[in-house]
């Protein structure tokens, strides 16, 4: 789903956890906050949500009013692509609210905003300036035409190399071009307000070269969207096969191998039954920034976790709370997999997956970083993909 925007409804059990502005927001319009357990036993607040448009998530998550998603269901192969949008969805949506905050830092730092609050002490421009949004919207409606020609002089050398480029498919030229829009397009409207109200400053080019220069590279980090719901689709369907195959030794001890039950439709609807009706699940959670108010030096990132059951006993719970101080490095995902049986079915595909998202995100100086723990007595495994953009 390019740009996490081609399939118009997803249907998920998303568990949204709030941020506090996201919980103003809601309570202000009467909106009833829910209380949620969530893997790990954890006890937030949030809303939820069964079907839903990409677009409804993404404005939730590029005006930060939402700290964590969460999914918990018996089995995902139903819901592989839906899952996978979604991760697309929430990487592209980290990476426009990065792209955006990047810009209007770069742009508070230049010579033309140094120069005008020097001169203007009594109308500074910074990030607590704070402005009218009726007027604001009067502003940008009535310099639409000034915006548009910024916007083509900020992408038109990029859509000339785009277009001209024999490397890329059709296709893939159109997914640019979108991705290029949309970048600009997700910058807030008190930027264009900058650009529209210091446009004709001499020294304002340097700030559109900037931006143009941004875009190229925040276009290159997309690309890592696809490997991570690759990776982490496959981390997904690890768990559910244990857990199923788990399940089949009780319900049909008469079978030689668990593994055949996964491939039988109706012992598999009886097994995915049995661990609906046990809460047997697998969890998958999205954590944004700091997961409470954004930190600095936290809002360029992402934390995926996978729970493979939800485990509610106290020293598991206190095995997952030391998780979180642990070096991550220790028992990251490449390990997990070298651990595993010469032979085993998660083997190549794991380590195919994970070499290529290092790979990726190397290139894009995207930090990677990924742990993953088993715990043996009570048959939970725990892995963390961790992304700073």
């Amino acid at each position: 789903m390019a740009a996490g925007e081609k399939k118009r409804i997803l249907d998920l059990p998303l568990k949204l956890i709030l941020t506090r502005e996201g919980s103003t927001f809601f309570i202000k319009r009467n909106k009833k906050l829910l209380k949620f357990k969530l893997a790990g036993n954890i006890e937030e607040y949030g809303i939820s949500l069964e079907k839903f448009m990409p677009e409804t998530i993404q404005r939730l998550l590029l005006v930060d009013y939402i700290s964590k998603i969460e999914i918990s269901k018996p089995e995902f192969v139903s819901s592989r692509q839906e899952v996978m949008d979604l991760s697309k969805l929430i990487v592209y949506s980290v990476l426009y609210k990065q792209y955006d905050d990047y810009i209007f830092k770069q742009i508070l730092n230049s010579p033309v905003i140094k120069k005008w609050n020097r001169q203007n002490p009594a109308s500074i421009i910074d990030e607590k300036t704070r402005i009218n949004e009726k007027f604001l919207a009067n502003v940008l409606q009535q310099n639409e035409k000034m915006i548009y020609e910024a916007k083509q002089e900020i992408v038109k050398p990029l859509f000339s190399f785009i277009t001209k480029n024999n490397a890329l498919s059709p296709e893939e030229k159109n997914i640019q071009l979108f991705l290029a829009e949309k970048f600009l397009n997700m910058m807030r409207p008190f930027t264009w307000f900058i650009i529209t109200k210091f446009r004709m400053h001499k020294d304002f080019d340097l700030i559109l070269k900037t931006i143009r220069t941004s875009l190229t590279e925040y276009m290159d980090k997309t690309k890592i969207a696809e490997y991570i719901a690759l990776m982490l689709m496959e981390l997904i369907l690890s768990a559910e096969n244990m857990n199923l195959r788990k399940e089949a030794v009780t319900l049909f001890p008469e079978l030689d191998d668990p593994q055949e039950a996964l491939f039988d439709p109706e012992i598999r609807r009886r097994l995915v039954a049995e661990l609906e009706k046990k809460q047997e699940l697998v969890f998958v959670s999205w954590k944004l920034g700091s997961g409470g108010t954004t930190s600095i030096g936290t809002q360029g990132k992402l934390q995926i976790t996978l729970y493979s059951k939800n485990e509610q006993s106290d020293a598991v719970r206190a095995n997952l709370n030391d998780l979180k101080m642990a070096d991550v490095d220790k028992n990251s995902l490449i390990d997990f997999y070298r651990d595993l049986p010469e032979g085993s079915e998660d083997l190549n595909l794991g380590m195919y997956y994970i070499s290529y998202l290092n790979d990726a995100c190397e290139k894009v100086n995207v930090r990677f970083e990924s742990s993953a723990n088993r715990f043996e007595d009570t048959d939970l495994t725990v892995m963390n993909m961790s992304f700073m953009f």
